[in-house]
């Protein structure tokens, strides 16, 4: 009987300590004061000594639909492994593609009502666009520790269910550079609910993000499946 309970308390214990949960406060520090407001920064945490494997995630389906010439959403995180739609919303053809960092692949052309879908078997950064629409634009993260979230627009995070020990915290935003989030990543010590702080994000990319076709091309205004917006 005594063992039956002395198991029961650790189970108890152990799903307990699972329950953590690590907050963090971000601020997008813009080019332009007051444009925007602080959601799409990802921050996730990776364990450093490891002692048995992480808790997956609860496994879901991944979308990103084309409507009204957009991406929706914009930005998609998720575990790597995992596959994503691509359906067509539009009653005109896409070419979903990516040719730069992360996944590579290129969907072809496929019309309205049709789905498309690819598997992201690597961690890293998949920068989506369409052949046809320039202003189409999309990033994929996949990431290979099961605790990260994304901040909303009030700048909060919270990355939960996170088991005791330490991790290395890393901070990703689409429009700043590597170099500016590098002195960002830091250590935490995780033994019940933590706190990373306040973030400041600094934007270092200005303008439009630009890009070229999936020839490597800039966009051909002649081209009869060219839809500008």
């Amino acid at each position: 009987m005594f063992c039956r309970i002395l198991a029961g308390l650790l189970l108890l214990t152990a799903a307990c300590a699972a329950q953590n949960t690590v907050r963090a406060q971000v601020a997008i520090k813009r080019n332009v004061p007051g444009k925007g407001n602080n959601a799409g920064v990802v921050v996730w945490l990776t364990p450093l000594n490891p002692s048995e494997p992480a808790p997956a995630r609860p496994a879901q389906r991944y979308r990103l639909a084309q409507k009204n010439k957009q991406f929706e959403p914009h930005l998609l995180v998720l575990p790597v492994g995992s596959a994503v739609e691509f359906p067509n919303h539009d009653p005109f053809f896409h070419n979903v593609f990516s040719l730069y960092k992360g996944k590579r692949f290129d969907l072809g052309l496929y019309e309205a009502g049709e789905s498309r879908s690819v598997h992201f078997d690597k961690p890293g950064i998949s920068f989506i666009f369409c052949n046809i629409h320039p202003e189409m634009s999309a990033v994929v993260m996949a990431i290979s520790t099961p605790f990260y979230d994304v901040s909303n627009a009030a700048g909060g995070v919270a990355i939960q269910n996170v088991p005791p020990g330490r991790y290395r915290a890393e901070v990703w935003y689409e429009r700043s550079s590597t170099e500016a989030l590098q002195p960002l990543v830091r250590e935490i010590t995780v033994n019940g609910d933590a706190s990373l702080g306040n973030i400041t994000i600094p934007e270092t990319i200005e303008g439009p993000l630009q890009h070229k076709n999936k020839f490597g091309k800039d966009y051909d205004k002649m081209n009869p499946n060219y839809e500008p917006k």
